[in-house]
């Protein structure tokens, strides 16, 4: 469940706030395991997501660093190359004897 949190911090352009929330909805999900809450727990989860959100959009505006920020496009590219390492070239359908 927690695959789509990804570090947001020192990057350029910064995170959107679409992207911190999305972060915040899958740590409370995890946190509450559930993907969906019940109706009677509805308010209590999404309470928890708008929190969540807050605090990780303060949080990622506080942090400073030395380090240039990062590149979206090269993140996805290095993340592409680590996963094709790890898993081999999944690009090619498989031979079937």
């Amino acid at each position: 469940m927690c695959r789509n949190i990804k570090t947001l911090a020192n990057f350029s352009p910064p995170a959107t706030d679409d992207e911190i929330r999305a972060s915040a909805l899958q740590f409370v999900r995890k946190l509450s395991g559930a993907s969906k809450p019940s109706r009677a727990n509805e308010a209590a989860f999404n309470l928890a997501v708008e929190e969540v959100t807050a605090s990780a959009r303060r949080l990622i505006e506080s942090l400073h660093t030395n380090a240039p920020p990062r590149n979206r496009d090269d993140e996805m590219r290095k993340a592409r190359e680590r996963s094709r390492q790890r898993f081999g070239d999944t690009s090619q359908p498989a031979k079937t004897a």
